[in-house]
């Protein structure tokens, strides 16, 4: 039987022109599965074929997992107890049992022999998909084999690949034969049929077309730095000169529009903008919205977001067809965009102005005069009156060294005030609340005036009513509450179903 085995390895290897080892795992494979129909529940066995005798051994072997971890006992152990037969046993490692080794006549050839096809096959795929990445080509030429519901199976020599319909170009009529490029955007490991996964619609399918066009890309010359779409309809790319003799816009162009016109025609008529890239981010901004002119820009760094101010000729313009022109220059630069005509841009202004002005007066205790002076001279918050270096505000013209002795010290005390309160506020709030991620002091104190003490009355509000009871934005409101029902998906149901009861006694 031994020398029907080796034999047997060799004449697959050969014929498959796969390695004797991957053989040799694909039988292993397949008199693991047969050993383990001799057991009625789910067991975990193993197989040692030896390579010099054809010999093999079976084990059936339990997994040690850490005390009060133990799911399935029939392939599981618990630490304490495998120490019991091996000391000095890790979790991770295995407890084995010989069994007695199967037969080849007891599992019947043509099942075995069709798992270990199975396996070569398996095998043979993840070579090809392993020679295709190798070459580092992340765009995939080839034809289109056939079609389903799910999209189409694109060949490329002996490489598979598939293009799911929600990552082609809408209103893209592709046919069976059809020649397509798609760039590689996933290797899906799991299962079987085809492990690349394409994309027509990604961003960086932009990205290495433009690399293919512009021979610059590739010496380094140029670089795209970001690139958007809305696919089929509009992209935007960022580009930036490596080189001060190379235009990077009239490069990606190329001569009478040959390189963007090839781009273009790739992504179904799309239509591209080429951006200047610029550090500055609201230059890198402004360039974005193009084709608008923008009058004004005011950057948030905070909130990560710019008003940007144009004209009412360059209002619908800047916004876009539904809104595409926008939103694609914020996906480009990353900056949230809000376009506002000028009237809206000082009606917010003032509205902010007004704002600041009520702070000022009430934790100050000053009058509107003085108010303004503070706003007029850029202060926007009373930690800035109480800690900004004492020299910038002796440079404030109507202030003397008293004046702005006297603004420091009701600053610092306006914002001891607002400490102490804060802490007399979350002195009911519960520490499991206190120690969610993305809670701080400040907000806790908020949730404890609506009357949120623990993380569970949090879990039960909707992002509507956390936004309205606190004044955050649906982002982080709706981010809180996931992390703070978390635990409820993490616990068995009796036990959660107790903790909402209790939360809402």
């Amino acid at each position: 039987m031994s020398r029907e085995v080796l034999l047997l390895v060799d004449a697959l290897a050969r014929e498959k022109n796969v390695p004797r080892e991957v053989v040799f795992g694909a039988l292993e494979s397949a008199l693991a599965s047969a050993t383990k129909k001799r057991f009625k529940e789910e067991v975990d066995v193993r197989v040692s074929v030896d390579r010099m005798s054809g010999e093999s051994e079976s084990f059936r072997r339990w997994q040690v997992v850490p005390d009060g971890e133990l799911e399935d006992h029939d392939i599981q152990i618990i630490l304490t107890e495998a120490q019991k037969q091996i000391p000095d046993i890790q979790v991770g490692d295995y407890i084995e049992e010989e069994l007695e080794p199967v037969d080849m006549g007891r599992i019947g050839a043509q099942a075995a022999k069709q798992v270990i096809l199975q396996k070569i096959r398996d095998a043979e795929r993840e070579q090809i998909i392993n020679d295709f990445l190798e070459r580092g080509e992340p765009i995939l030429s080839g034809t289109i084999k056939r079609m389903d519901r799910e999209g189409a199976i694109v060949e490329s020599g002996k490489v598979e690949a598939r293009l799911t319909r929600d990552q082609m170009i809408p209103k893209e009529n592709l046919r069976v034969g059809d020649r397509v490029r798609a760039y590689v955007a996933q290797i899906n490991r799991e299962g079987r049929g085809p492990q690349l996964m394409l994309s027509r619609t990604s961003p960086e399918f932009i990205r290495h077309l433009f690399a293919n066009e512009v021979p610059e890309i590739e010496q380094g010359l140029l670089e795209i730095k970001a690139a958007a779409r809305d696919a089929g309809v509009r992209a935007k790319i960022a580009v930036h000169s490596n080189d001060r003799r190379v235009d990077p816009i009239g490069t990606c162009v190329g001569v009478r529009g040959s390189r963007v016109q090839a781009v273009t025609g790739e992504l179904a008529g799309e239509r591209v903008d080429i951006v200047l890239w610029s550090e500055d981010p609201a230059q890198f901004v402004i360039g974005a919205l193009a084709p608008a002119n923008v009058s004004s820009i005011v950057v948030d760094e905070d909130k990560h977001s710019m008003d940007v101010v144009v004209d009412e000729d360059n209002l619908a313009l800047a916004i876009g067809t539904n809104g595409r022109n926008v939103r694609l220059a914020s996906e480009l630069t990353g900056w949230r965009i809000n376009i506002m005509s000028a009237e809206e841009s000082q009606a917010k202004s003032e509205s902010e102005r007004h704002g600041m002005r009520e702070v000022f007066m009430e934790k100050l205790d000053v009058d509107e005069e003085v108010a303004d002076i503070l706003i007029d001279e850029g202060f926007t918050s009373v930690e800035e009156v109480a800690y900004v270096p004492i020299n910038e505000m002796l440079e404030i013209e109507s202030f003397d060294e008293d004046t702005v002795n006297e603004l420091r010290t009701r600053a610092r005390n306006a914002l001891l005030n607002e400490a102490i309160a804060t802490e007399e506020k979350i002195g009911t709030t519960a520490e499991d609340l206190l120690a969610l991620e993305g809670m701080d002091r400040e907000l806790a104190a908020r949730l404890a005036d609506a009357g949120v003490h623990t993380r569970d009355e949090l879990a039960e509000l909707a992002v509507d009513e956390l936004v309205e009871a606190t004044g955050i934005d649906d982002a982080r409101a709706r981010d809180l509450i996931m992390k703070a029902r978390a635990h409820w998906f993490d616990e068995p149901a009796e036990a959660s179903d107790a903790a909402r009861e209790q939360a809402g006694a």
